[in-house]
């Protein structure tokens, strides 16, 4: 299955955006972090690539992936 750049949320002076890995543009204009999830987690499924969440620290608080992992869990 081919996949697509990789979603990023990121805050910047508090507000968050969706920004696709290799563009410099952000998707969305400044939001809630939660309407950015919504957002990002959208566009993930659509790259069938991984969501990475940062908070408003910038540290990476969770991922989540869509349609491609490279370490899938067994079970």
């Amino acid at each position: 299955m081919k996949h697509g750049p990789n979603v990023w949320v990121v805050c910047k002076s508090g507000l968050f955006t969706v920004k696709e890995e290799g563009h410099r543009a952000p998707l969305t204009e400044p939001t809630t972090q939660e309407q950015a999830i919504v957002i990002g987690r959208r566009r993930a499924r659509w790259n069938n690539s991984e969501l990475i969440i940062q908070g408003k620290n910038g540290r990476i608080r969770a991922k989540d992936s869509h349609g491609f992992d490279d370490f899938p869990p067994r079970g």
